[in-house]
């Protein structure tokens, strides 16, 4: 996830860092509940967002008990979107 002007770019990768895979850009207010903004995002890269984890960069996983604009705040705005079974 990126912000830029208000939006948010969230990238879906698999395991390698490929700037070829798919990314989607979302606007979202800063206020949103960052666990419907997960849902969203799994549903739209056609994944189970029961089943689906939000890691940044440097493969920390990012609590989706918070706000939108605390995430970016925190981890910045290039997170990746990945299965659960591959956690850990």
């Amino acid at each position: 996830l990126r912000t830029v002007g208000g939006h948010a770019q969230l990238r879906h990768r698999g395991p390698q860092r490929d700037v070829r895979l798919p990314f989607k850009v979302f606007k979202v207010p800063e206020t949103a509940p960052f666990t419907a903004l997960i849902k969203y995002a799994a549903e739209e890269f056609k994944q189970n967002a029961a089943t689906s984890a939000v890691i940044s960069n440097d493969g920390v996983g990012i609590n989706p008990a918070q706000t939108a604009g605390e995430v970016f705040l925190k981890y910045g705005g290039d997170l990746r979107l990945i299965p659960r079974d591959r956690v850990g």
